[in-house]
């Protein structure tokens, strides 16, 4: 049986949007949530990216690829996708039952520095960065890149909410010196 980059990049989501939301029902009991006018910001930069990426958007818009990544640069483009989704599933797993969709506060929170964590504040936003970033290229339409931006652009409004809410919560010394020391979203390739 052979898959087309289409189908791949199909797949890859599908696996991803199912098994995530399955997961969400291993979650620890949420004590207390952000406010909801940041939440439904982020949300719905979030939902319209996300729209405006799929390869219908385009179709229902007309958007004409820009540029042809051929079969071989769809594939690494797939694989870069696959590897965005892995590092995000890395993060969940590690955070355990910390992990929740909204800005929340869980039950026994604390600041988890070790795996992913070491490596960026925010690895679940990271891959999905990652990911969508290398889907957009290889949908290679201006609807994709638009979605995309979109998209990158809400992962940060979030991760900011994210930690203005855990600064508060878990306080400004632990949470401070755990920002001094670990990047945001992108890793620290090199050490001067």
């Amino acid at each position: 049986m052979h898959f087309g980059p289409r189908a791949v990049f199909a797949i890859i989501w599908t696996a991803w949007v199912v098994s995530w939301l399955a997961a969400g029902f291993w979650s620890g009991r949420t004590q207390r949530r952000a406010g909801s006018t940041i939440s439904w910001a982020y949300r719905v930069l979030l939902g319209t990216g996300a729209v405006l990426l799929t390869p219908w958007a385009a179709r229902w818009l007309n958007a004409a690829p820009l540029w042809n990544p051929g079969k071989v640069g769809a594939y690494l483009l797939a694989a870069a996708t696959l590897a965005g989704v892995v590092l995000t599933w890395w993060a969940r797993i590690h955070l355990g039952r910390l992990w929740s969709s909204a800005i929340t506060r869980k039950e026994n929170h604390r600041i988890v520095h070790s795996g992913p964590y070491a490596l960026v504040r925010h690895p679940i936003y990271t891959g999905l960065i990652a990911a969508i970033l290398a889907s957009a290229i290889a949908e290679a339409t201006l609807t994709a890149l638009i979605g995309a931006a979109l998209i990158v652009f809400g992962l940060w409004v979030k991760a900011r909410a994210e930690e203005r809410f855990l600064t508060d919560e878990l306080g400004a010394d632990a949470y401070e010196a755990y920002r001094r020391r670990v990047p945001m979203l992108v890793p620290r390739l090199w050490r001067r």
